[in-house]
């Protein structure tokens, strides 16, 4: 029977395009005022076509032209990264697929897309379940935040849906209070519901209960109020039913419709059915947003996913209303979605038997974000939920207290109201903040583009940083984020990021690395790449392939530059003997010249030394503890320029 209830109350119830940077170039005496910039990307290209790989550079590459929207050359250069591996981000998958359809390579496009699929999660329906395997764990976590009991109002009737009007408790219920007349709808046996109020003291004790509004009170059903906080204006639900007449639909239902009436002399009259209310489908339980200017509600209307979805109107400064607009995913579910209810702090409730829960309908909610959309929908827990229905949540956010409606076992009729404190609240809230700058020489740079995405680099948000740099992102806690940082001239940079399961502020600053980068005499060309130094084999100089791999980067720009001269120079951690570590850092640097000259540079452009341990990096000196991270810093390679 009190399934059958609920379901007649829902019938009531990138990098940036090519930058050509321009630098003054001093015409003074002095050479190293003489500037030259480095394109690392086309040093990338020319390296790769001598036949080196390496992951991170197919990744840049590919990324470069996606991002620039050149997908049949980003086609060939993630073409070379699966060749070498697929242990890749699943985004590369997708960005693989699309870039192989710009070059008309369906087939494998397919192939990809299955691959991206199966590593990212599934449809609408499927990322529901795997994204809830510990559904039951998560609603575990949420409970035991509320402590509840009955209200005090309660009949061996259906007692409901509550709205809070000033000091008062507005509710339905299906009571009878002494009417001439007392009809009862067939699908309950019991009577129609009306509108009633309690008063509430200062400690939620609730008085005497009154029959509501008598005026617009009907023979018929009408429940679920909500009041406009000037107490001037309510929204309700009612039978279709108006001026003595019933309105059905073509199979001679009776369908429910959302009511608008407003206090006149102190008595609710001018009730008029909303423009968006229909003869063939039911419209009803509205909630307004905290600034009254969105009315939401449920409905079965077309359009509608499942049984049920909540929608939401817009209520414009005429008193007119906008389309209605399906909330969608991920508020709506192919099951049932019902008596919404948004708090002053922009939560949406809702209740559903399409997200995983306990049993019946329960109780979720979602923080509505300043950008309008709805974060993660989360189950509020026992005791708020039970295995039975339990909806038509209220909340007073200053006090925590406020009212739900279920039919648990233990109540007085088909339906209770239970008042409740809530001891802690349920959205972990955070915010993701950064500033932007030059990874060189930490310039702020405002205007910077971030983008954020979600683990499956779905687009969340767009924004421009500030003129200090700032960007900042409402996030979800616990939940695993990617960030885009772009801007002109520079390279797009991309960070992954899991948010705190703390309420609180995460900070990523986001440094971006110049596509063109200026050198001059002095400077070290291999922070130009991130070069930190050239891998050699335990007491050996020769240079291995990886070693080779950075020195071609090295190799290409002193070709393009042929007055360009390097210092090379070599340098050990503080492990083994003074005398050894200048040795074996001499061998190393002489290595690193041969390898040079035997590849075409002229020998008069290089000169070189071993500095053993003599110039150490960090603290790391003899007798000193030291990670292997931190003596592996010491362990550099640096070419300055001399001359350009």
């Amino acid at each position: 029977m009190k399934s059958k209830l609920i379901i007649y109350v829902m019938l009531l119830g990138v990098l940036a395009n090519g930058y050509a940077q321009k630098a003054a170039v001093e015409r003074a005496d002095k050479k190293y005022e003489r500037y030259a910039y480095v394109d690392a990307i086309k040093t990338y290209e020319r390296i790769a076509a001598k036949g080196y790989k390496s992951v991170e550079m197919f990744q840049k590459l590919g990324n470069a032209y996606y991002f620039n929207a050149e997908l049949d050359k980003a086609a060939k250069w993630y073409g070379e990264l699966f060749a070498m591996t697929q242990d890749v981000e699943p985004e590369y998958y997708y960005r693989y697929s699309q870039s192989l359809k710009s070059i008309g390579e369906y087939a494998k496009a397919d192939e990809m897309l299955v691959l991206f699929n199966q590593k990212s999660g599934n449809d609408l329906r499927g990322k529901l379940f795997s994204q809830n395997r510990n559904y039951l764990a998560e609603i575990k976590a949420n409970s035991g935040r509320y402590n509840i009991e009955d209200a005090g109002v309660n009949s061996k009737y259906s007692d409901y849906g509550s709205s809070f009007s000033g000091n008062q408790l507005v509710f339905t219920s299906a009571r009878d209070t002494g009417s001439l007349f007392k009809i009862k709808d067939k699908w309950t046996n019991q009577y129609f519901t009306n509108m009633y109020s309690s008063e509430i003291s200062a400690d939620t004790v609730l008085g005497p209960v009154k029959k509501f509004a008598r005026k617009i009170n009907t023979k018929f059903h009408e429940a679920t109020p909500v009041f406009t906080k000037d107490g001037q204006t309510v929204y309700f639900t009612r039978n279709n039913f108006n001026n003595g007449k019933k309105g059905k639909d073509a199979n001679r239902v009776v369908m429910l419709k959302i009511y608008k009436a407003t206090l006149v002399n102190k008595e609710w009259d001018n009730e008029v059915e909303l423009p968006f209310n229909s003869n063939n489908y039911s419209v009803a339980h509205p909630a307004l947003s905290p600034d009254e200017k969105t009315l939401y509600f449920a409905s079965d209307m077309p359009g509608t996913l499942g049984q049920s979805d909540i929608f939401k109107v817009k209520i414009n400064e005429d008193g007119s209303y906008g389309v209605p607009e399906n909330l969608g995913f991920p508020i709506n579910t192919e099951g049932k979605e019902t008596f919404p209810y948004v708090s002053n702090e922009n939560e949406l409730y809702f209740a559903s038997d399409g997200h995983p829960g306990l049993g019946g309908l329960d109780i979720f909610a979602s923080q509505i974000a300043k950008d309008g959309s709805y974060r993660k929908v989360k189950n509020i827990g026992e005791p708020a939920n039970s295995p039975k229905d339990d909806f038509g949540y209220l909340i007073d956010v200053k006090t925590r207290k406020g009212f739900l409606s279920s039919n648990r076992v233990g109540g007085q009729g088909y339906d209770d109201i239970y008042k409740f404190l809530e001891t802690r609240k349920l959205n972990c809230e955070q915010a993701l903040s950064g500033i932007v700058t030059d990874l060189e020489t930490s310039e702020i740079l405002p205007d910077s583009k971030v983008t954020l995405f979600d683990d499956k680099f779905t687009l969340i948000k767009e924004v421009k940083a500030d003129d200090k740099g700032h960007y900042e992102f409402e996030v979800e806690c616990e939940m695993t984020y990617y960030v885009r940082g772009e801007k002109e001239a520079y390279e797009t940079k991309e960070q992954k990021i899991t948010i705190s399961n703390v309420t609180g502020k995460t900070d990523l600053p986001i440094q971006l690395e110049k596509k063109v980068k200026p050198v001059t005499v002095g400077d070290d060309l291999a922070k130009a790449f991130g070069i930190k130094m050239i891998y050699f084999d335990f007491d050996k100089w020769d240079i291995r392939t990886d070693a080779a791999y950075e020195l071609e980067k090295i190799l290409d720009v002193m070709k393009e530059y042929p007055n360009m001269k390097i210092d090379v120079r070599s340098h050990t951690d503080s492990r083994g003997s003074f005398e050894y570590n200048d040795k074996l850092s001499g061998n190393r640097a002489n290595s690193t010249m041969e390898w040079l000259i035997k590849n075409g540079v002229k020998k008069d452009r290089l000169t070189g030394k071993g500095y053993g341990e003599r110039e150490l990096f960090n603290k790391c000196a003899d007798n000193v503890e030291c990670s292997e991270e931190d003596h592996q810093l010491n362990r550099r390679s640096q070419f300055i320029i001399t001359a350009l």
